[in-house]
């Protein structure tokens, strides 16, 4: 099994004492916690130690991956030169973990950053003081993090998987990061009341195993809680998809305003659980509404075959008599909207019915969803299985005077003028007001705020 184990661990300078010069002793559950963990991967004789560390080079948009044959680094920035390692890295096992990320449309690069930036960063070193205690000469393979979506991060862990079993390697995750910064006053960032709630949440997810958590944290909150090493925990948990997984949390400690956790986490084998795949977004065929199975069936025999489905011909008889009479009996306006990692992928709709039947409508406009948005790529093969799609029915567009009329959260909103219009559908996330809705629609269209335009109003019925 290529993966032997994970841990989830902080990097503090101050644990070395060369640095603490005695102050690492607050924290002494850690240290202890650490040397644990330490001995155990030093016992499991891993090939290679992969670790991701929030202070290696990051970009916003794609990961990278540390380059080269050997790399040194020291803590001579926090006053101990004396305290250095230098690694020999993982050159075969990195080319494939790029060309699994590649594979799953996933951004990384092995170029960039040059001088002291491809020096060994302390998130990394930190781990290694101990690591290197028991297991004097590690290969590794060194990981930042990335302005993508924690979706993303969780796919590339599972990348990671794959290309230690193509490479043949036994390896150890080391998810390097500290929790909330936010605990105290006198703490690297103040004190807010979101970093201990945070560091609670997380902590119990670890230590539970309930990874989903990791993934359904609300980004603001995050930010609120200064936290540092979501994201390589969440690269963890990808590592370990579809696994049971033998738990065993450590340590927390937070003495320093900072919040400090130690976890140790054996798989069990491949598919061993099948429900715990908290990547895999997509909607159950069986179980999905019949109009965002038509939707997806659509796309998907687009994007996968290049041609179109007729309807109701080419569709199975599962589906035919799981769509309601009006599919085939009703002709409406269709929006259809394709969410990936959380971020809309595409969305193309009518407001008037322009094919014989609502049925028609939604397979056309899934199709434009994902191949005929201007703002977006089309959609590629490998992003299929993980689009989320709404489907939204629109009701008959009414007139209206004025916002007071209008309801964001209820209605979507037309604005025009001549052949010029804008549509907004209604419950979108940050449009919370008549004139911030009625702004995007307008703006839209090329509509200028002082030119007479017309406003209509119409409801919908979303299906997700």
């Amino acid at each position: 099994m290529p993966l032997l184990a994970c841990c989830a661990v902080p990097h503090p300078p101050i644990i070395v004492p060369g640095i603490g010069h005695g102050e690492e002793r607050k924290i002494q559950t850690t240290i202890d916690a650490y040397n644990e963990v330490a001995r155990r991967i030093a016992t499991l004789d891993p090939d290679t130690v992969v670790i991701m560390s929030p202070h290696a080079p990051a970009y916003l948009d794609r990961f990278h991956i540390s380059p080269g044959a050997q790399a040194h680094g020291d803590f001579s920035q926090f006053g101990d030169r004396e305290d250095g390692t230098t690694v020999t890295y993982d050159e075969d096992l990195v080319s494939r973990i790029a060309d699994q990320a590649a594979l799953r449309d996933i951004p990384i690069t092995t170029s960039g950053g040059r001088g002291r930036e491809l020096d060994l960063d302390h998130g990394t070193l930190v781990p290694l003081h101990f690591i290197t205690t028991y297991l004097p000469r590690p290969r590794i393979v060194r990981l930042g993090l990335s302005g993508l979506s924690i979706l993303t991060h969780y796919h590339l862990g599972e990348a990671i998987v794959q290309a230690a079993e193509e490479a043949h390697r036994r390896i150890v995750f080391v998810a390097s990061g500290d929790l909330s910064h936010r605990l105290k006053e006198d703490g690297p960032y103040g004190l807010a009341r979101e970093g201990a709630i945070f560091d609670e949440q997380v902590t119990t997810a670890l230590a539970s195993g309930d990874f989903k958590v990791l993934l359904d944290l609300d980004e603001g909150f995050c930010e609120a809680a200064g936290e540092c090493g979501l994201r390589s925990l969440v690269t963890m948990a990808g590592t370990l998809d579809g696994r049971t997984v033998e738990c065993d949390w450590l340590s927390y400690e937070g003495p320093f305003g900072v919040g400090y956790g130690v976890g140790w986490f054996v798989p069990g084998a491949v598919g061993s659980a099948p429900e715990r795949r908290f990547g895999g977004i997509s909607q159950p065929t069986s179980d999905a509404d019949p109009y965002v199975r038509l939707a997806r069936l659509s796309l998907e025999q687009y994007v996968l075959h290049g041609h179109s489905l007729a309807f109701p011909h080419d569709l199975s008889d599962d589906l035919c008599s799981a769509l309601p009479p009006e599919a085939s009996a009703q002709r409406a306006g269709a929006f259809v909207s394709l969410h990936l990692d959380g971020e809309l992928r595409g969305c193309i709709g009518t407001i008037e019915p322009q094919r014989a039947c609502l049925g028609e409508e939604i397979l056309r406009n899934a199709v434009l969803a994902g191949t005929g948005d201007p703002r977006f790529d089309i959609v590629s093969p490998s992003e299929l299985p993980r689009l989320v799609y709404n489907v939204d029915v629109l009701g008959v567009p009414e007139p209206v005077e004025g916002l007071g009329r209008l309801d964001p959260k209820r209605y979507g909103v037309i604005v025009s003028l001549g052949q010029r219009s804008g549509l907004l559908l209604p419950d979108l996330d940050g449009v919370d007001t008549a004139e911030d809705q009625v702004d995007i629609a307008r703006r839209k269209a090329g509509i200028h705020p002082d030119e007479r335009y017309h406003l209509s109003r119409f409801e919908v019925v979303r299906h997700t």
